[in-house]
């Protein structure tokens, strides 16, 4: 009798349990009123604004402007099994009322139920970019149609026609990236693809806000659900300030422009990026039209979407000398005052690297061997490193690679843009693999030491080892945002000094040789007396085309404010672009103004693209794939010749006329 008496109360407690839990959900909770559908509720989603970006002085390069779109919940109009409307909904007229036949309406609807991840209660954009006229003219038909609804959409305009590859783009989301977020993200919806955009999405998005409307049969609004207890309010998002300088961005994409290369600037004292150019440059108001954004993207030749300062990677030539020397000095393998013999270049058996430092058969020091750049001096300072230990070479060779790493070289930078590369910077181990063990010695991979052989550096790394130069020994890693919503960044990532292996006293020595390089070397010819600047020339060669023109430099000497490195592919002598190009952005910041006017203007004319062209040609040329043009006059002459031969047959076969004289 007692069991039995537990289980009557187990019973009992079971049923109350139901009964209170219906209770709280009809009478204390809208929790389904407000998911359900076909119900007098009407629930709207507000989309927020998406935050603008500014450039570091305030000035606004991205805003929003309104789009309106025709969403549907295809569950409450298409029966997906059946494959037949439902609720007895008319396609002919509504496909009258917004314009469209009914063949688009089933496209759009096959589409649209035919999607991965088909979900029948979710809403799905039907048509976007409604103009506003025919938007007055729905909306007063509108309510006919419940299951479909007009959403005002922000846009993203842009304010500049420079600094594309900066801020990238919005796009809408797919299928694999709604999974990433599923409970914020919508199909639909717009998020960051490129750039900016995409690194700082969560930043720039916002948060939708909901309304909840009490609805007629009709669907008309009649008033807010529970005086809008239950809405949620939009927020828009987060204004970015980005750490770059529009004007120092626009001029560098000015000298680019029919060039391919990179141009970027950093404050040494925060890793600030105050420019950030890549060449071919995009205008990022080409990526609101879909055909110019996909043509953009489908360029495989000149790959404007590929970001060279970040992406590309090139040796970096006699920019590299001056890290060569510092990893020598701090390895004790030399001192300042250690000199070398210039052999009009370096010469081991029958290998010979030649040189035009100028001076021959006499001893030469550091601060002259960056000056001239001489190729002999450095060869033999990357020699001496990999023998420190003359039965291991794996020991000084590795050492190298690690006063390498520390300054950013070899390694992924860590910088607060979505993409990047870490260049190559070899060990011991990556020889042995290509060699074998014990097989290499200096002299097989003698051309590191010149910034050639093996070494690749982004030209975002070299802006990065010249800002390690001007600060003596240490460096922040380089990112694109400043302060969000007036707020100044506090990721340690950016804020926290980087300490490279190389101690502070070794540096003077390397500054006095970039001086040099104004007074007594290739950089002569654009020295100015505004500021004073330090740098460094490079040429590296290229086996596809002509060698390409680099060029580091830091200035003001005292107190440096910015450090630069450029780069123009196939350009030539480190003299000709990069080194004037980047000698004008350092003007621009430092002084506030340009006092060469035409050095700017050789540098916006100069145009490579003929280069270019027949690199291209010797590509296809090599791969079989080249097709001669056939010149106009030559196909002109060909189709007179045929007509001249078609004339004549005729003349031939027509009977023979007799002159007569009137």
């Amino acid at each position: 009798m007692k069991k039995l008496m537990v289980v009557y109360a187990l019973i009992l407690f079971i049923v109350f349990l139901f009964i209170g839990r219906l209770a709280y959900l009809q009478l204390f909770t809208d929790r389904y009123t407000l998911n359900a559908f076909n119900t007098s509720i009407k629930q709207e989603i507000v989309y927020p604004n998406r935050g603008d970006i500014l450039d570091r002085n305030g000035k606004l390069l991205v805003s929003n402007t309104y789009s309106y779109e025709l969403d549907v919940i295809p569950g409450k109009v298409f029966d997906k099994k059946t494959r037949e409307f439902i609720n007895g909904f008319d396609r002919n007229k509504f496909s009258k009322m917004i314009g469209i036949s009914d063949s688009q309406f089933d496209s759009i609807m096959n589409k649209i139920v035919n999607a991965k991840d088909y979900k029948k209660l979710s809403p799905y954009p039907f048509i976007k970019n409604i103009s506003r006229e025919n938007f007055a003219r729905m909306q007063e038909q509108l309510y006919l149609y419940p299951a479909f609804s007009i959403i005002k959409r922000p846009e993203r305009k842009y304010m500049v026609n420079s600094a594309g590859n900066i801020l990238g783009y919005i796009n809408e989301a797919g299928p694999a990236y709604i999974k990433t977020d599923s409970t914020y993200y919508q199909p639909g919806d717009l998020v960051g693809i490129a750039g900016v955009e995409k690194s700082y999405e969560k930043d720039l998005r916002g948060i939708k806000g909901v309304k909840n409307w009490i609805v007629d049969r009709t669907m008309n609004v009649v008033g807010p659900y529970k005086n809008g207890e239950y809405d949620r309010p939009v927020k828009s998002g987060k204004t970015v300030n980005l750490t770059i300088d529009f004007r120092l961005q626009e001029l560098a994409e000015q000298m680019l422009k029919n060039k391919r290369g990179a141009i970027v600037a950093l404050d040494p004292s925060s890793g600030e990026i105050l420019a950030l150019a890549s060449g071919p440059t995009i205008n990022p108001n080409d990526y609101l039209n879909s055909k110019l954004r996909n043509a953009l993207i489908n360029d495989s030749i000149s790959k404007p979407t590929f970001d060279r300062a970040l992406q590309g990677t090139y040796p970096p030539g006699s920019t590299f000398k001056m890290v060569t020397a510092l990893a020598a000095l701090q390895m004790g393998t030399m001192t300042e005052k250690t000199t070398y013999v210039c052999k009009h270049g370096f010469r081991y058996g029958r290998m010979h690297i030649g040189c035009h430092c100028g001076l021959y058969y006499a001893p030469q020091g550091l601060e002259h061997a960056i000056g001239k750049s001489c190729n002999n001096f450095f060869s033999e300072t990357y020699r001496d490193i990999v023998r420190k230990d003359p039965n291991d070479y794996s020991v000084g060779m590795n050492q190298w690679a690690a006063i390498m790493n520390s300054f950013g070289l070899g390694k992924f930078m860590g910088t607060d843009l979505p993409v990047g590369s870490k260049g190559l910077i070899p060990t011991a181990e990556f020889y042995d693999t290509r060699f074998g063990e014990g097989v290499w010695n200096p002299y097989r991979i003698i051309f590191n030491g010149m910034g050639q052989g093996d070494i690749n550096t982004t030209p975002l790394q070299m802006a990065n080892f010249v800002a390690v130069i001007a600060n003596k020994g240490y460096f922040y890693t380089p990112h694109i945002v400043r302060q969000i919503d007036g707020k100044s960044i506090k990721d340690s990532t950016y804020t926290v000094k980087k300490n490279t292996l190389v101690d502070s006293k070794h540096f003077d020595i390397i500054h006095r040789g970039m001086r040099n390089v104004f007074t007594m070397g290739t950089g002569r010819s654009f020295e100015t007396s505004a500021f004073v600047q330090l740098g460094k020339t490079g040429t590296s060669q290229n086996s596809h085309g002509q060698d390409h023109s680099l060029f580091v430099l830091f200035a003001p000497a005292d107190k440096p404010k910015i450090a630069i490195a450029a780069i123009v592919e196939n350009g030539g002598w480190g003299t000709t672009y990069a080194g004037p190009m980047a000698s004008l952005i350092a003007e621009l910041y430092v002084t506030d103004t340009i006092k060469r006017p035409h050095l700017v203007e050789r540098m916006k004319n100069g145009n490579l693209q003929g280069e270019y062209r027949r690199q291209w040609i010797d590509y296809l040329k090599r791969k079989g794939l080249y097709i001669e043009p056939v010149k106009k006059d030559s196909l002109v002459s060909k189709i007179d010749s045929l007509k001249f031969k078609k004339d004549s047959t005729k003349r031939k076969n027509e009977p023979k006329q007799i002159a007569t004289r009137n």
